[in-house]
């Protein structure tokens, strides 16, 4: 009896009450969604049906310790880029091609894209690899640490190589994220970040520019086709876009911008937002709910990557607390490349709102990053101190 209530004490209850507010949050936004009129499906059973799933991802994933992720961190990590490369080989009769892009596997309980669960398996595989350098390395040197960015750079770029192949920008770029989180929480030297860092923000600021003004030269020089720059062009001018890329904007920014501070009700949907039960959620839930709603569901991310943090600060393995810096990597951008796109603060992308949108792949992939984090709670105890050198240095 004493050994079942530790367990029941050792359970991240907190972790359980924010995922079932997100589980309520993503019923409404879909099933209002639904009613648009374009969709013969029942999104809302699925959604609820992809949850189960995930609980049952979460019951086997806790069951596994640090130690035991870490052994597997490579194999699921190969495993991961097997999925990736038979993708790609995969005829289309299995993986199809949709909206441009080859992502998904056909299978009997629907589609899955394995791009979502290689998120979380390259976060074990960067947290095994930045853990054991930091326990390899008692001493840093710009040396050491630009050996570590190194490594941490190839094992993202790998499966980044096999995603961009799919004609999945989005996800690469979660990826990408993952790989800048863990480069600030390693420990490397800002003699290396900084310089890194400048270098890319300029080379972006002037990729934007050349497609703003000189599309010409990266049609000529890189082949870049014209079309892939619709995205920008509707990103910065939606209105002269209106009825081709900007067309998802404009009505996002519509239904955003009718909702008002307090929404227009639950159900009282006016304006046909395309894709509204998926990437474009947030925007049905600015509609009804206005600016109070939709700071609630930004306030619920909030609050989970709060507790993600915490989790982090409390465990004493570098593994833990880099497995936490990667998700919370992986859901901050999430989160702010979503909404951001919903109110033209970024270009569109097809990245989903995580636990609200809806998308089995999606919702299996984030509840397997959650299911670990249940895990390094319930196998592990809190230290206020730590002899740990990790946090000693």
């Amino acid at each position: 009896m004493d050994n079942f209530t530790k367990k029941v004490d050792r359970f991240d209850w907190t972790l359980t009450l924010i995922l079932f507010l997100f589980f309520l949050v993503s019923c409404l936004g879909i099933y209002s969604a639904q009613t648009a009129g374009q969709y013969d499906e029942n999104f809302l059973v699925k959604q609820t049906f992809w949850y189960v799933v995930g609980a049952a991802i979460i019951s086997i994933t806790i069951l596994f310790d640090s130690f035991q992720y870490r052994r597997l961190s490579w194999y699921l990590y190969g495993f991961g880029l097997i999925l990736l490369i038979g993708v790609l080989a995969a005829p289309e009769s299995i993986a199809p091609i949709r909206n441009g892009a080859k992502s998904w596997f056909i299978t009997p309980l629907g589609s899955i894209q394995p791009s979502e669960f290689v998120k979380t398996f390259l976060i074990l595989a960067l947290s095994t690899v930045a853990a054991q350098h930091q326990e390899k390395y008692l001493e840093k040197t710009v040396k050491r640490d630009f050996w570590l960015l190194l490594k941490l750079a190839i094992i993202t770029f790998v499966p980044i190589f096999f995603i961009m192949k799919q004609n999945d920008l989005g996800t690469s770029l979660v990826l990408l994220s993952i790989l800048v989180g863990f480069i600030l929480v390693s420990g490397i030297t800002w003699k290396i970040i900084l310089p890194i860092f400048s270098t890319g923000a300029s080379l972006a600021v002037f990729i934007i520019y050349l497609v703003v003004q000189r599309p010409d030269i990266l049609e000529k020089y890189l082949h870049v086709q014209e079309y892939k720059f619709n995205r920008i062009y509707a990103w910065l001018d939606p209105f002269n876009h209106s009825s081709s890329s900007g067309y998802h904007l404009l009505k996002s920014l519509s239904a955003i911008g009718s909702g008002l501070i307090t929404g227009k009700g639950f159900g009282n949907r006016e304006v046909y937002i395309p894709e509204g039960h998926t990437d474009f959620i947030f925007s049905v839930i600015g509609e009804e709910y206005g600016f109070v709603g939709g700071s609630i569901v930004i306030g619920l991310f909030f609050l989970l990557i709060y507790h993600l943090i915490k989790t982090a600060l409390d465990t004493n393995d570098p593994f833990n607390t880099y497995v936490c810096a990667g998700i919370i990597s992986m859901l901050t951008f999430h989160v702010f490349q979503n909404v951001g796109m919903t109110i033209q603060v970024l270009p569109i992308t097809g990245i989903p709102l995580p636990f609200i949108s809806y998308g089995g792949s999606s919702l299996m992939g984030n509840m397997f990053a959650m299911g670990i984090v249940y895990s390094i709670r319930f196998h592990h105890r809190n230290y206020m101190f730590s002899s740990s050198r990790f946090f000693s240095s």
